[in-house]
């Protein structure tokens, strides 16, 4: 019997996930229906407020009136739109993308729209449709794509192009998938709210399919600054990223190319460093042997005397707009909120955040509700996974800082970086990183401690009312007996407009805990 020989061939990435579509995070029809408008509105988001854009995303889920689990999907956002000629390879070729630098943003893999256009074409059969207009663009644009999966480029159905008379700038994306919205609609629905949360300066409209309508105002025109290109820190390099900045670089000297494609490195360190380890600074860089550029990579990452890598790429939401986002969705009682100092990360800088909301409209429940965020997206599934949790559960207690559960407390855990340690391909939880782990911790920590001297103030202030109120009920009586052993005019008493104006006095002394009581008797029923 002859052996039957192997038959080999290359696929494209297309192709690759296509065939796995699950590590995309399309598993099923309800997390693919979930993951569709994540995509789409993180696409909507970094073309709007990554460009310095107030954002006004519109979210729209329709279910087809024919086919049974078919819902048709609908994003516009105002950014910056496509150029037209890129349009078709921004949406039909997989892993192409204007996402590979070295910068703060939402996607990272270069997915994004093309799966979700791929996840559609694989379970419905139908182009998706893009509308778009760049700025200052005189005409829109409309494509119908699908993708050719063996070649991995974009198949045009049709184009369309018509004059630009309202100035309109930006892109809309309608694609037909097969979904679960009864199994979705939850997930869904908290990922629209922690966005919205995060985003208190983006105007978001999303149109459920059973016609219900979910608006998030604006409520600040303050906006994160957006995140720049960086080049890579010196301790962030391996043997291939070297290779291909040599490929890439201009210099024709070993000195200049460490001084001008690192970040944070002059002259005078890189002549130290090239001097320590014997490098030649006049030396192209382009001619340096295999066994050269192994020993430069190990070098650049033990050399100690280079600058920390810089942070001012990165696009942190910021201490106000958390609490700003918390106060306006959640409504607590008490809202704080923290942005640490950046930490480094296998070369990376990274900025950990963190808000804490107690009280208010919270419903108190039996575990802490950890809103969860990776450069500014909900992380809503694989929470037990996640570093995070591992802090606010195990971490921290709770009962330190006046705690006791049940009770009404949120606390929201926000990641920035070039360099994301997610745990999977569905970016739904973060790696338990010793140096993020450690910046979490002290900064819910922090937060927590903003709280517990809260707690013990609005505790004081309850034993002062407590005594006020008290006082409050005798003193018309008092008031009488006076008048009596000092033989006055007796003149009747209003007991309700006297015990009112001591009201008011008291509630000017202790106003931040009274704002919301108007009179004593609600404070009677409060404390009882």
């Amino acid at each position: 019997m002859s052996a039957t020989a192997e038959k080999f061939r290359s696929i494209s990435p297309a192709e690759f996930f296509y065939r796995n579509k699950e590590i995309a995070g399309f598993a099923n029809p309800a997390r693919a229906l979930y993951q569709a408008v994540r995509e789409l509105v993180e696409n909507a988001l970094d073309a709007t407020d990554a460009h310095g854009i107030l954002p006004n995303i519109e979210v729209s889920i329709e279910r087809d009136s024919v086919k049974q689990y078919v819902y048709r999907i609908s994003v516009k956002d105002n950014g910056i739109g496509i150029p037209e000629k890129y349009i078709p390879e921004a949406f039909g070729k997989v892993l192409f993308s204007s996402k590979y630098v070295l910068r703060q943003t939402r996607g990272l893999f270069g997915l994004g729209a093309k799966m979700v256009i791929l996840y559609g074409q694989m379970t419905v059969g139908e182009p998706a449709e893009i509308i778009s207009a760049a700025i200052n663009s005189r005409r829109i644009y409309s494509y119908r794509i699908m993708i050719d999966v063996r070649e991995n480029k974009p198949i045009i159905v049709s184009k369309g192009v018509w004059p630009n008379n309202t100035g309109w700038h930006g892109t809309m994306v309608k694609v037909a998938i097969e979904g679960d919205w009864s199994r979705a609609k939850q997930k869904i629905l908290d990922y629209i709210k922690r966005t919205a949360i995060v985003t208190p300066y983006a105007n978001i409209v999303f149109k459920t399919p059973d016609g219900e309508i979910y608006t998030y105002l604006r409520v600040t025109e303050t906006i994160p600054p957006p995140p720049r290109e960086t080049k890579p820190h010196p301790h962030g390099v391996d043997l291939e990223l070297i290779k291909t900045m040599i490929s890439e670089t201009k210099a024709q000297r070993l000195i200049d190319f460490i001084s001008e494609e690192f970040q944070g490195v002059g002259n005078v360190i890189a002549e130290r460093f090239l001097t320590k380890y014997g490098f030649d600074p006049s030396k192209d860089p382009k001619t340096l042997s295999k066994e050269e550029l192994e020993l430069l990579v190990k070098a650049l990452k033990e050399f100690n005397e280079f600058r920390k890598p810089r942070a001012d790429h990165l696009s942190p939401i910021g201490a106000e707009l958390i609490k700003i986002g918390l106060n306006s969705i959640l409504k607590p009682e008490f809202v704080d909120a923290v942005t640490r100092k950046p930490v480094v990360y296998e070369g990376h800088s990274i900025i950990v955040e963190v808000g804490i909301a107690y009280g208010g409209s919270i419903q108190p429940s039996e575990e802490v509700v950890l809103l969860r965020y990776a450069n500014k997206i909900p992380l809503l599934y694989d929470e037990k996974s996640d570093v995070a949790w591992k802090v606010v559960s195990e971490n921290i207690d709770w009962s330190y800082y006046g705690i006791v559960f049940p009770a009404p407390l949120a606390i929201l855990v926000h990641i920035c970086g070039t360099k994301i340690p997610y745990k999977g391909v569905g970016k739904e939880s973060i790696a338990e990183v010793p140096v993020i782990e450690k910046e979490i911790e002290e900064g819910v920590r922090q937060v927590a401690r903003s709280l517990k001297l809260y707690l013990a103030r609005k505790q004081k202030e309850e034993e002062m009312m407590r005594k006020a109120v008290t006082i409050i009920k005798y003193v018309p009586e008092v008031a009488r007996n006076l008048a009596v052993l000092s033989k006055a005019n007796p003149v009747r008493i209003d007991e309700k407009e006297l015990e009112m104006k001591i009201f008011e006095l008291v509630k000017h002394k202790y106003g931040e805990y009274l704002n919301n009581i108007s009179s004593p008797y609600d404070i009677v029923i409060g404390i009882e």
